[in-house]
């Protein structure tokens, strides 16, 4: 079990690619704090933080549900605090808490663009700061933030550019911590799919069940997540990675099984050539 011992803090993770990950990592032992808001559960969406703990300690590993909303510097330092009290560190941050608006610059609304700020960009940053005293700590230590390859071509930018440079600056984030915290051997990187993930957000928000009939399952991500974070920190570190590329350097070429239609066309992430 290669994160047997290990405590992983991700962000976001009551379901979807959190979640995903979450198990992913609990299969191999790890001890899972699963920061998020939700403590109820959504019809629409889906699972909690108490509901993915279950399935954590399902799975073999060790799950802490921890009522967090990125937004506010308290919730972030006290989940922290109880992750560390619970489990006697962190060894492995995901940032994977993100808001999307798909909206031009005309249409968004001022508190949209916020809320897309506050949690992607300052949330982030936030959350990120109060975790690397303990990553300091760790042998192995990691952080992996759910971010996209940086390309400064206008048309990424032109039908959403709110969202764009909230994603962006997660990225430049990544680079920013990489070469900050080399010294101390924590690794920073971000992984993107390379196709559209079977999530609330494109089924809710971005293109309902066509869209997700032509996405991959998070299941992707977590795998991409899992080869990553085995990697040396000391030398891993610094990579926008895509999850495709990841996994065929892990010897994976048949991603079929990843398909939510196997054998059916698959649709190109944002951000993605």
């Amino acid at each position: 079990m290669l994160f047997s011992g290990k405590t992983v803090f991700i962000t976001g993770a009551s379901r979807g690619i959190g979640a995903a990950i979450a198990l992913r990592l609990a299969k191999e032992g790890a001890n899972i704090v699963i920061a998020a808001k939700s403590v109820t559960e959504d019809a629409r969406l889906g699972g909690t933080i108490y509901s993915v703990a279950q399935k954590v300690n399902d799975a073999g590993g060790k799950g802490l549900g921890v009522q967090c909303d990125i937004r506010d510097e308290e919730q972030i330092i006290a989940a922290v605090q109880q992750a560390v009290a619970v489990f006697g560190g962190i060894d492995i941050l995901i940032n994977n808490a993100s808001a999307i608006n798909l909206s031009n610059t005309e249409q968004i609304e001022t508190k949209r663009f916020d809320l897309v700020h506050d949690i992607n960009v300052r949330g982030t940053f936030l959350v990120t700061k109060h975790c690397v005293p303990f990553l300091r700590k760790s042998v192995n230590p990691h952080i992996l933030t759910l971010s996209p390859p940086l390309d400064m071509n206008p048309k990424w930018f032109a039908p959403y550019v709110a969202y764009t440079i909230s994603k962006f600056n997660m990225s430049m984030m990544t680079l920013g911590w990489s070469k900050e915290f080399k010294k101390y051997n924590i690794a920073a990187n971000s992984m993107w799919p390379v196709t559209t993930i079977a999530t609330s957000a494109v089924k809710n928000i971005i293109g309902g069940e066509m869209l997700m009939n032509m996405s991959r399952k998070p299941d992707i991500l977590a795998d991409c997540a899992f080869h990553i974070l085995q990697k040396s920190s000391a030398e891993c570190t610094g990579n926008l990675f895509l999850d495709e590329d990841v996994l065929r350097d892990a010897g994976i070429t048949d991603l079929a099984h990843y398909a939510v239609n196997p054998g059916g066309p698959l649709q190109k992430d944002l951000y993605v050539q």
